[in-house]
C-alpha cells in the first residue's frame, strides 16, 4: 500500500476497447433515458462519449429493450462513435441472452440471474442442497457463456451490497464476505468452462463495506489464480459535492493500493457530468506512477483486509481512536455553515520561538487555549501548553521520533513530501506503531492551484486511502488558493463522513438515474434534502426504482423508492411500510413515517 503500482489482471476484450492492467483504467457512465425511447439513448451516448467515457452502459428490462439496445448500436456506429455499449440486466436471463447477440457486454448480476428475486427470507439448507443450487447456477450459466463465446461478448458479474440473494445471506449475512462469495461461485463457472472476458464489481453505497468487499475478492480470487480485471463504484454515491467525495474516497483507496481497471462515478446528476469527475480521479492516482520509493512494511499484526483504527493518545480536545479532529487554516468568522472546525490555525503573535498556533474553536480568542506550532528544528520542550503540535515531513526517520514516546501531550502532524501522499503518510504512522509511539496523528493535505472539483477528488482519494486504513485521528486539509474556505472546510468534513468516522450531517444514499426511474430523480433529491437534510442521525435513500430499492440503499434509516411511474413506495430500513403513493403526497408521508418512529427533530 506504500509504493503505487497496478495489479496485473488478464485482458479482457470489450468491443474496440481492451481491458485489463496493459492498458490506461477505462472510464464509464450509464444513460438515464428509457432503453425503448432509441433516438434520444443515441443522443444521450454521444454526449457521454465526447465527455470522454470509454464504455457505456444501457439498462435492459427486457427482450424488447435488448433488441432496443442492438438498434441504438447500428446508429451509435453510423456515427462515427466506437465506444462499447453494455447491457445492464437485473431478475431477466432471457434479456441477458437476447442482449448477448447484439452489443459488446452484458452486465450481470449474481444475486438476482439464477436466484430469485430477494424476499429478506431465511433460508436454511443442507450440505447437499446448497450444492444443488450451485448446480443450478452452472446449468443456467452455461448456455449464456456459449452464446457470449460465440459473438465475442464480455461479461461483467456485478454485485451489490443489498441485492445479495436470501441463499447468500441465510448462509453469510449481508457482509462483504457475502458478496465475495456470491461472485465467486459464477466465477468457478466462467473458468470452467474456459471463458475470460469476464470483468467483476463490488459495489456499495457504504465506502467501507465497498473497499474491504474489494480486498476480500482480490485476495480469493489470488488464492484460486484468477486475476480478473476490476470495475470500481460507490453505488448510490449521491450529487454534488458529497457525491464526488464519496466516490473519491472509496475508489480512490482501492485504486492507490494498484485496484482498478475501469471506474464509474455514480452521481445523481447527467451522466455526462460523471466522466471529468472519473477521469480526474484516474489522472490523480495515475499522476503517482514512478514516483521515489517509499521505505516501510506494515506495523506488526496489522490486517491489510480489515484494518483496525489505531487508536492514539488522548490529549486535550483529542480522543484516541473516536471521532477525528478537523483543523482550518482560516478565520472563525469565515465559516458560514453550522459545521464548525475544531481547531483554527493561526500564524500572528509569538510563543517561545514559535509564531505558529492551532487553537481550540471554543475559546479562539482566549489566552489559556492557545498551542504552539512547532517542527523539529524548533522544538521547545519546555514551552508549557495544552497541546504542542509537531509538525514533521512524512519521510522522517522513525529514529528522530522516538522522544515522543514520553511526551503525554504533542499531537503529530504529518505533511506529505511525496507525490504519493497516501503511501508516504501510512508508511510513517506504521513505523509509528511499532516504535509504540502513541501520540494522535494528524494529516497535513495542502493543495495548490485547485478548483472545487478536483480539490474534491484529490483530497478525498488521498485522506480516504489513509483513513479507510484505519490511520489518522484528523485531518487539516488546506487550500489557500481558494477563495472560499468554508467550502474547503466542508470538504473536509465530508471525506470524514465518507469514511464513516465522523457524522455531521444527513447522509442522503440516492442512486445514479437510468431508464428504470420512475420519478425526475434530481429534483426530487433535492425536494427530499431540503426537508430532512437537518437529521444528522439519519440516512435517507431516494431510489428510482424497485431494482435499486430496499436492498441497494442498504443501510439507510428510510427509503423513499419509486413505485411506478407517479407512485411512490416508503420504507422504514428494509421494510416496505407505505406502497403507491400518489408522489405529490410522498414527502409529507416520509415526513410523518420519521415523526411515527420518533426519529423527527425540528430544523
Amino acid at each position: 500500500m506504500f509504493n503505487y503500482q497496478r495489479r496485473k489482471t488478464i485482458t479482457v476484450n470489450i468491443g474496440n476497447t481492451p481491458l485489463g492492467s496493459d492498458y490506461p483504467i477505462r472510464v464509464q457512465s450509464m444513460t438515464n433515458t428509457s432503453t425503448n425511447d432509441i433516438e434520444a439513448s443515441v443522443e444521450q451516448i454521444m454526449r457521454i462519449a465526447n465527455a470522454g467515457a470509454h464504455y457505456v452502459r444501457l439498462t435492459t428490462q427486457g427482450v424488447r429493450e435488448a433488441e432496443n439496445l442492438g438498434v441504438i448500436r447500428q446508429q451509435v456506429r453510423q456515427r462515427g462513435c466506437k465506444v462499447p455499449l453494455v447491457a445492464d440486466i437485473h431478475f431477466n436471463p432471457r434479456a441477458a441472452m437476447a442482449a448477448a447477440q447484439v452489443t459488446d457486454k452484458v452486465r450481470i448480476n449474481p444475486g438476482n440471474f439464477v436466484d430469485p428475486a430477494r424476499q429478506f427470507k431465511n433460508l436454511t439448507y443442507t450440505d447437499e442442497e446448497y450444492q444443488a443450487e450451485l448446480q443450478r447456477i452452472h446449468d443456467k450459466l452455461v448456455p449464456f457463456i456459449n452464446l457470449c463465446r460465440e459473438h465475442g461478448t464480455a461479461v461483467r458479474l456485478g454485485v451489490n451490497h443489498g441485492s445479495l440473494s436470501d441463499r447468500i445471506m441465510s448462509r453469510y449475512g449481508n457482509t462483504a464476505a457475502g458478496m465475495v462469495e456470491s461472485v465467486m461461485e459464477y466465477l468457478r463457472v466462467f473458468v470452467e468452462q474456459k471463458f475470460m472476458d469476464v470483468v467483476i464489481s463490488m459495489k456499495a453505497s457504504n465506502v467501507v463495506v465497498m473497499v474491504e468487499a474489494v480486498r476480500r475478492l482480490v485476495a480469493a480470487m489470488d488464492a484460486e489464480d484468477m486475476h480478473f480485471p476490476l470495475h470500481l463504484g460507490v453505488t448510490e454515491a449521491g450529487f454534488g459535492e458529497d457525491g464526488r467525495i464519496k466516490s473519491a474516497v472509496g475508489i480512490g483507496a482501492l485504486m492507490s493500493q494498484g485496484l482498478g481497471d475501469t471506474i464509474r462515478v455514480s452521481l445523481s446528476e447527467d451522466p455526462e457530468l460523471e466522466v471529468p469527475v472519473a477521469n480526474k480521479l484516474v489522472d490523480c492516482i495515475a499522476s503517482r506512477e514512478n514516483h521515489p520509493h517509499i521505505n516501510g512494511s506494515f506495523s506488526k499484526d496489522y490486517n491489510p483486509l480489515m484494518p483496525e483504527r489505531r487508536v492514539g493518545k488522548s490529549i486535550a480536545g483529542l480522543v484516541g481512536g473516536k471521532m477525528p479532529i478537523v483543523i482550518a487554516s482560516c478565520q472563525p468568522e469565515e465559516i458560514t455553515s453550522n459545521r464548525r472546525p475544531d481547531f483554527f490555525y493561526s500564524a500572528s503573535g509569538a510563543l517561545n520561538k514559535s509564531n505558529n498556533f492551532i487553537v481550540p474553536a471554543s475559546n479562539y480568542h482566549g489566552e489559556d487555549n492557545t498551542s504552539p506550532l512547532f517542527t523539529l528544528e524548533n522544538w521547545n520542550a519546555s514551552v508549557e501548553a495544552p497541546v504542542k503540535w509537531l509538525n514533521v515531513p512524512a519521510s522522517t526517520p522513525i529514529e528522530k521520533l522516538l522522544f515522543l514516546r514520553d511526551c503525554d501531550n504533542v499531537a503529530l502532524i504529518i505533511t506529505p513530501d511525496n507525490v504519493n501522499t497516501s503511501g508516504c503518510q501510512q508508511a510513517l504512522i506504521h513505523a509509528l506503531i511499532d516504535a509504540d509511539i502513541n501520540c494522535p496523528v494528524i494529516l497535513h493535505n495542502t493543495y495548490l492551484d485547485i478548483d472545487s472539483e478536483w480539490l474534491q477528488v484529490k483530497a478525498g482519494a488521498d485522506l480516504g486511502a489513509v483513513l479507510l486504513n484505519g490511520l489518522g485521528d484528523g485531518t487539516w486539509l488546506e487550500a489557500p488558493d481558494y477563495e472560499n474556505q468554508n467550502d474547503v472546510v466542508e470538504y473536509a468534513f465530508a471525506t470524514l463522513q465518507a469514511a464513516r468516522l465522523r457524522t455531521t450531517k444527513t447522509e442522503f444514499i440516492s442512486c445514479p438515474s437510468c431508464g428504470r426511474t420512475m420519478f425526475d430523480l434530481q429534483t426530487t433529491v433535492h425536494r427530499v434534502q431540503e426537508a430532512t437534510e437537518h437529521l444528522t442521525h439519519l440516512k435517507i435513500g431516494v431510489m428510482g426504482c424497485v431494482v435499486n430499492g430496499p436492498g441497494e440503499m442498504a443501510d439507510a434509516d428510510y427509503g423513499y423508492v419509486g413505485a411506478a411511474v407517479g407512485k411512490i413506495s416508503l420504507y422504514k430500513g428494509k421494510e416496505c411500510i407505505e406502497k403507491n403513493i400518489p408522489e405529490a403526497e410522498a414527502i409529507p408521508r416520509l415526513i410523518a413515517l420519521i415523526k411515527e418512529n420518533g426519529d423527527w427533530v425540528e430544523p
